[in-house]
């Protein structure tokens, strides 16, 4: 087991806001159920599912993998297995040197009426508390057998031991055989490592499990062997987006020998643009190999494409570079994101983006607290304010009186503002009084300046 580690923010812990009765000072009771969240952005899960991978939630949420290299022999077939975890979706105990965690893993996979088992129980250890809450990729489980080639079925189960908690996910597997002629490997992203030397060896190398890399931070790695190559011969790359519209191309060459020659690509920071890719090695006559990738802008929420990022960002201001974003062509988009990027980060020397990150948690936030109907809480008039403004200082509530006006009353103490939500249909559906909106106009117009 190897562990790999890279800096990304915490999305906080939300807390619901609720009340009943006459103008009563209002509480946090526990949050609610996660079917309220923006659909798509934090599940993570679905998304590397749908890019096909193995992926499950909690209780032990992990994104997993399959690739496959060619063996000493036709029928043996080099499977290299990799999955991804965070630390906060394990139980750690305290121990003393630090804090520790233990998870066991099986990957079984079934073909020809046999079974071929990856298990292990491996050990996390950390050495403050702090390191127990990351919620960003900070565990890589690998390990490489040898497998027939045939149709298999996979299937995968983590388990955290202090808990018992278990998730599992399984999906159909054609493993490929590696005869004489040619021939190339699965397409697996790297986070670091070297060539194989013979088909003999197993991989000295780290697969990155989600193929996934941070917008601007990163450079996007991916290996490929080929089998009856030339040395020198030539490869051509190029991602293509969801629409199957070309967003980057690069050439390449094996290096080695005929028996086994390989490549590495490089997308450096920056080149690749916002969301879920698909990456093409063309070689020989018209012969294709495609492989999934996201680029993201955080580990911990997903946006498919920078469509979905302007939409998203409607609270954010900067409405001028978000509209020439919108209007770009789709060669334009990663030069104008970069620009977008450099103009509102807040603390240049730090990779991240700090003020996108907690943007984004207040949207995710505001969605699990004021949905209202079948709108997103994202995009009510409460979200909207959340958004903009965080949490108000006091919160007064009869929105469960029977008789009257039912009335939500904010108040924001430091920007002396009182907003009221009033819902006149009701529904359930709050909206801000003309008032209330003229001065939180007011209010948001001296902020973001």
């Amino acid at each position: 087991m190897k562990c790999y580690r890279r800096v990304c923010l915490l999305v906080l812990a939300v807390a619901a806001v609720v009340a009943c009765g006459q103008w009563r000072r209002v509480g946090s009771v526990a949050s609610p159920a996660p079917d309220a969240i923006l659909p798509g952005m934090f599940d993570l899960a679905s998304v590397y599912r749908h890019m096909g991978f193995l992926a499950q939630g909690p209780p032990v949420a992990f994104v997993a993998t399959v690739r496959f290299l060619a063996g000493p022999q036709p029928d043996s077939t080099l499977a290299v297995f990799a999955g991804s975890l965070a630390n906060n979706t394990l139980s750690f105990r305290r121990t003393e040197a630090g804090f520790e965690a233990i998870y066991q893993v099986e990957a079984r996979f079934e073909l020809a009426g046999a079974s071929h088992i990856v298990t292990s129980t491996e050990r996390v250890r950390v050495a403050a508390f702090q390191e127990t809450q990351r919620a960003d990729e900070s565990v890589i489980f690998q390990r490489s057998l040898h497998v027939p080639p045939g149709a298999a079925r996979l299937e995968v189960m983590f388990r955290d031991v202090n808990t018992g908690g278990y998730s599992r996910d399984s999906m159909g597997l054609d493993i490929p055989r590696f005869a004489e002629g040619r021939a190339v490997s699965s397409m697996l992203p790297l986070y670091h490592g070297t060539e194989r030397p013979t088909r003999a060896e197993l991989p000295n190398f780290l697969l990155n499990p989600r193929a996934t890399v941070p917008f601007g931070n990163d450079t996007l790695r991916v290996y490929l062997e080929g089998y009856g190559f030339d040395d020198g011969a030539e490869i051509e790359f190029r991602a293509v987006d969801d629409g199957g519209i070309e967003v980057w191309r690069a050439a390449g060459q094996f290096r080695g020998s005929r028996a086994l020659a390989s490549t590495l690509l490089l997308a450096p920071p920056g080149t690749l643009p916002v969301g879920e890719l698909r990456v093409e090695a063309m070689f020989g006559s018209g012969d294709t190999l495609r492989a999934p990738v996201l680029v993201t802008l955080s580990d911990l929420w997903m946006i498919a494409n920078l469509d979905d990022v302007v939409k998203v960002l409607r609270h954010f201001g900067h409405d001028e570079r978000l509209r020439a974003l919108r209007a770009a062509p789709p060669a334009e988009r990663p030069a104008l994101w970069r620009e977008f990027w450099r103009e509102t980060d807040p603390n240049p020397s730090t990779p991240e983006n700090e003020a996108l990150i907690a943007y984004f948690s207040r949207v995710q936030q505001a969605n699990l607290r004021f949905r209202e109907g079948s709108d997103p809480g994202w995009i009510t008039d409460r979200g909207e304010v959340f958004i903009n403004l965080g949490a108000p200082d006091e919160v007064f509530d009869n929105s469960a009186g029977f008789q009257g006006t039912r009335r939500i009353r904010w108040v924001f103490t430091a920007h002396r503002l009182v907003v009221d939500f009033v819902d006149e249909s009701g529904f359930g559906r709050f909206r801000m009084t003309p008032s209330s909106r003229a001065d939180y106009q007011i209010v948001l117009a001296r902020v973001r300046r």
